[in-house]
């Protein structure tokens, strides 16, 4: 397993584009940490993101160049980027985004598929990046034992809601705290177990529509994938 300790990517054996080799981005070290743990050091790789990822779209090429937590990316991907681009070198199939179910977490996602759709647009092309989608909270019904899992805001209000409806003495409701509230087994089943989790493609289309609600900047083409 190759380790690069500045960086923090925690490798996996295997490499290439059909080799089913993942690369999880996951936002926070305690998350990260945690995801470490619960992978298979076969197939499954971590790289850990402090903070939010630079907005690749409003930045200039040059910054973009220079930020640690792209440069890392681009060398754990192994294909280059922009017009050094190649696909045939992909070391990972998926690269699977892994951010806390929360507002600060579908920003870090938008940003990093900005990144994506201007400098390594054939990833989002070849149905290269997945989301993640963590259970935002749980609702269990105390006398019979249920568990409810809910994966947006809205869903955990309705399945409160419902609760209080149906009965309000036996549930309890518990929203969890980013990705660091989930349990080891909660987030080995919803996050990273490839049979067991929530996960979407991401395309060009979903990148355009996070430039479009975040904002590109004048001077920049988003249309443009050089």
């Amino acid at each position: 397993m190759f380790i690069a300790a500045s960086l923090k990517l925690i490798d996996c054996k295997l490499h290439g584009i059909a080799s089913e080799a993942e690369l999880f981005i996951v936002e926070g070290n305690s998350a990260s940490s945690s995801v470490m743990q619960l992978c298979n050091p076969q197939n499954q790789a971590v790289l850990p993101m402090q903070g939010k990822p630079l907005n690749a779209i409003k930045a200039s090429a040059v910054k973009v160049a220079e930020n640690p937590l792209l440069t890392a990316l681009v060398n754990a991907l192994g294909t280059g980027s922009g017009e050094q681009f190649d696909i045939n070198k992909l070391r990972y199939q998926r690269v699977i985004l892994l951010m806390d179910p929360d507002a600060d977490g579908i920003h870090c996602g938008a940003l990093m598929l900005m990144f994506f759709h201007r400098f390594m647009p054939a990833l989002l092309q070849g149905g290269h990046v997945h989301v993640v989608r963590p259970p935002v909270g749980e609702v269990i019904n105390t006398e019979t034992g249920e568990m409810t899992y809910a994966f947006i805001e809205s869903e955990f209000a309705a399945l409160c809601e419902s609760a209080r409806k149906n009965n309000s003495t036996v549930f309890n409701a518990q929203r969890y705290r980013g990705l660091a509230g989930i349990s080891p087994s909660q987030l080995a089943h919803f996050c990273v177990n490839p049979d067991t989790r929530r996960s979407t493609v991401m395309r060009l289309e979903d990148a355009q529509m996070a430039i479009e609600i975040f904002g590109g900047a004048a001077g920049v083409d988003v249309h443009s994938h050089s």
